[in-house]
């Protein structure tokens, strides 16, 4: 059905076919020729009373406003019933207005008048409006049957009075419609309202749906991983059961063994390689004092030497000649008791260079105390390191050189260099004094 009523309202017909207010009469149009039945017929060219069913029902009102607009209409564009009007009555006769709008209408209904065409007589067009009517297609079937150049009077009357009637149908089910309309938009509101409950009711249970997917996909994987690990336990189970995990267990443990064994072996070996490595590190230092030692009991023993040359020389008389038994003030034959053993090729080698015969008694070690007092009766003095002598031998040294007058030098440090200062004390005559004065306290030499 077209948006605009069938007739463009009762009023409409009441003033194209007379009564109060109704619009001066327009002339008739002229009979149609001879030639009219061969073509369609135009707009202009249909009975007067067929002009308000046609623009009424075949032109909705936003289009007829246009076509005001477009021809300067009289009446306001507001007026839906005055536009109607005057458009009926521009469209009793050919203009440039009822000329625009026969384009209009043909080509808008173009399928329509195509349909029509296959209707070769009058009867054939009522029956296809019939067929038309009652699927409530009217507007295009309507323009279409109307200027069907096979349509008869009586078929057009036929038209009019059906799309009167359906005007009548319309307007009386308009207030039942309306009734209907609202009984609808509030059934449509209370739908909308239970729609939207639903929607979120639904929107609920989607997202409890999906925490419970999202759960049941959790509890999916840790029962996988839980399958996962039973298999492996049974695995491991059957493992154990035939012996394999153990004759396993067996070979790691006896590598581990070996391991171990070939660790505590290379630790003892690191251990003892780092004692070792110790030992030669102090054997280095020890052997690095000694040398810096030795060095500087040369330098000193040499400057002795020197100091002693020039002492001779000066003092000594032409021809004077020393014996081991003549006890004159450069000793001949000098007795060492006690001192460091390994060190007596060095006393020697030094006593040597100072034209000093050297004997030696290790004081008690592994030589007896009975030799003693032959030893010091042959020697012309003698010298003791206090710090490497037994006290036996130490006491009994004092007792013997303070009965027979031996000059008697005690000093403390048994290294070299002790030992060549308190040579060169004796052999520069320094030393030639009392058995008692010597044995009262040792001498501190450096």
């Amino acid at each position: 059905m077209s948006a605009a009523h069938p007739f463009g309202g009762l009023k409409a017909l009441a003033a194209l076919h007379g009564g109060p207010g109704e619009l001066p009469a327009l002339p008739a149009p002229d009979a149609p020729p001879a030639a009219a039945a061969a073509r369609r017929r135009k707009l202009w060219e249909l009975e007067d009373k067929h002009h308000c069913p046609v623009v009424g029902t075949c032109l909705p009102m936003d289009e007829l406003q246009r076509f005001a607009k477009r021809f300067g209409f009289h009446a306001s564009l507001r007026d839906e019933f005055a536009l109607h009007v005057e458009a009926v009555g521009r469209s009793r006769t050919r203009n440039p207005m009822s000329e625009a709008l026969q384009k209009y209408l043909d080509r808008k209904y173009a399928l329509a008048i195509r349909r029509f065409e296959s209707a070769r007589s009058d009867a054939e067009v009522a029956a296809l409006w019939q067929e038309h009517l009652a699927r409530g297609d009217v507007a295009g079937p309507l323009w279409a049957a109307c200027c069907h150049k096979a349509s008869s009077p009586e078929t057009r009357q036929r038209l009019y009075a059906d799309v009167h009637m359906l005007s009548h149908q319309v307007g009386a089910g308009q207030a039942a419609d309306a009734r209907r309309l609202g009984h609808l938009e509030a059934e449509n509101a209370q739908l909308r309202h239970e729609l939207a409950a639903e929607r979120l009711q639904r929107a609920h249970l989607q997202a409890s749906w999906r925490d419970h997917a999202l759960a049941l996909e959790a509890r999916t994987g840790s029962l996988a991983e839980q399958a996962a690990e039973a298999q492996r336990l049974r695995e491991r189970l059957a493992q154990f059961e035939s012996g394999e995990i153990f004759a396993d267990m067996s070979r790691r443990l006896d590598a581990l063994r070996r391991s171990h064994e070939q660790l505590c072996a290379n630790a003892q070996r690191v251990w003892e390689l780092q004692r070792t490595l110790e030992a030669a590190r102090e054997e280095a230092e020890r052997l690095a004092a000694e040398r810096d030692t030795l060095a500087a009991e040369r330098d000193a023993l040499e400057q002795l030497l020197l100091a002693r040359d020039a002492d001779a020389d000066e003092a000594a008389p032409p021809g004077a000649a020393a014996s081991c038994a003549a006890g004159g003030s450069a000793p001949n034959c000098v007795l060492c008791v006690g001192g460091r053993t390994p060190l007596l090729p060095q006393y020697r080698a030094l006593a040597a260079r100072l034209g000093i015969r050297l004997i030696h008694h290790d004081g008690g070690q592994e030589e007896a105390l009975s030799r003693l007092p032959d030893l010091i009766h042959s020697a012309d003095a003698v010298l003791c390191p206090t710090d490497c002598v037994s006290h036996s031998a130490y006491y009994q040294l004092k007792n013997h050189c303070k009965r027979s007058g031996k000059p008697c030098l005690l000093f403390r440090g048994s290294g070299v260099s002790s030992f060549a200062l308190a040579l060169a004390r004796l052999s520069g005559g320094q030393s030639s004094l009392s058995a008692a004065a010597e044995a009262a306290e040792p001498l501190r030499l450096s």
